[in-house]
């Protein structure tokens, strides 16, 4: 059975949301409405909600030496979809994380980078060297 995730987020400005998933990221624009807007990000519905402005308040955490944003969300793709997404934000200049290898040598070995969007998420691009070992420990 093939599942997509649905995931809604509190948004600064639906219009900057929009030209970020949709121009940057390259996602598709869905449904989208004055104050919301549906994002279909690699067959995952994405849905912001314009808020007023709002804090998580979360501290960051260390893995394997590297600081990482402990609120986040993220993508799971191919290795040949992620160096593709990851070429095309660097060379918009976009403020991106450098990409790390996690786990090297290990199960569950993966690259990822990370994103800002326009209301301050951090957005992760992960791909897995071995897919089947995404969750072996």
């Amino acid at each position: 059975m093939e599942t997509s995730f649905h995931m809604s987020l509190p948004c600064l400005s639906v219009t900057k949301t929009k030209d970020f998933y949709t121009t940057n990221i390259g996602a598709s624009l869905g449904r989208m409405t004055k104050n919301w807007i549906d994002i279909n990000l690699y067959n995952h519905q994405l849905t912001f909600i314009k808020a007023e402005k709002f804090n998580f308040n979360t501290p960051n955490y260390v893995f394997e030496g590297k600081i990482l944003p402990a609120f986040h969300f993220g993508v799971i793709v191919n290795l040949q979809t992620w160096e593709k997404i990851y070429k095309k934000l660097k060379d918009q200049n976009l403020e991106v994380v450098t990409q790390t290898t996690f786990l090297k040598d290990k199960p569950g070995e993966h690259v990822s980078f990370f994103v800002k969007d326009p209301n301050d998420y951090m957005l992760e691009f992960k791909s897995f060297k071995d897919s089947n070992k995404m969750f072996a420990s």
